[in-house]
């Protein structure tokens, strides 16, 4: 990932098995699920992988994988988990520490069918770099998935939150401090889609994640099955519904190379 995020890393993985870390999973894997099918394995590029739940995830549905991310501790975090693996998952993954700049120099053009690029824009002043590399790796006909912050809904949060200073801020955009502290950068929907149809991709679909529960605090825990079976039944439905999808706290844009 990029080196502003560095600042914030610990604080990113100590809040790994919080309520919003788990909602965020949960929904960009079942989005996912509807646009990359099991069978037959595709070959997947992760940018910016971080711990590795959605590379695991493909891994586990018959994909072939290669995670890249600049993070040793992260890369470390994810090697542990993959030991936990079934040998025929571990042998569909591959990592590599590398930096998300340089994603089209570290692999052949046209390489991989599906490329997930999720929360690593906001850390770039300009997402034309990355989107340029994105499409360059995804073969024609391929598929590439980001996950952004939401711009449009960029004051949403401090304004529920009665921080009228920042809301006031936020609508002017498109920078913000984020959870884990560090100034990070939100993508508006209309702007995200021209910038990837000048780079060949256009949009296929687009949701929300976290509608309902971006407010919830930095360590919140996940609640019990029954009650998180709902919650997501309901944030999943909001993601996918308008007006609700449009003022979510991230938006998850899948678009197709011609």
């Amino acid at each position: 990932m990029s080196t502003t995020f560095a600042v914030g890393e610990e604080r990113w993985r100590a809040r790994l098995g919080t309520l919003r870390q788990v909602v965020r999973q949960e929904l960009v894997t079942r989005q996912l699920a509807r646009h990359v099918p099991g069978r037959p394995g595709r070959r997947v590029l992760d940018i910016g992988c971080g711990q590795g739940t959605q590379l695991l995830s493909l891994a586990r549905h018959g994909h072939t994988v290669t995670g890249l991310d600049s993070s040793q501790a992260l890369l470390g975090d994810l090697a542990r988990s993959l030991r936990a693996e079934a040998p025929e998952v571990r042998g569909r993954v591959r990592l590599v520490r590398g930096d998300a700049r340089d994603t089209a120099a570290l692999f052949r053009a046209a390489r991989f069918d599906v490329v997930l690029c999720h929360g690593v824009l906001m850390y770039f002043p300009d997402p034309g770099p990355m989107l340029a590399a994105a499409a360059a790796v995804t073969a024609p006909g391929g598929l590439v998935s980001l996950l952004v912050r939401n711009g449009d809904a960029l004051a949403m949060r401090p304004g529920l939150r009665g921080d009228w200073a920042a809301a006031d801020e936020a609508f002017g955009g498109p920078w913000y401090l984020n959870r884990i502290g560090v100034r990070a950068r939100a993508d508006r929907l209309g702007d995200l889609t021209a910038a990837l149809a000048a780079h060949g991709l256009e949009v296929q679909a687009w949701y929300g994640v976290r509608v309902f529960t971006d407010l919830a605090g930095d360590d919140a825990p996940v609640p019990d099955a029954g009650e998180l079976r709902l919650l997501l039944a309901c944030e999943e439905r909001a993601g996918s519904t308008d007006p609700y999808r449009a003022v979510a706290a991230l938006l998850h844009v899948l678009a197709r190379r011609s």
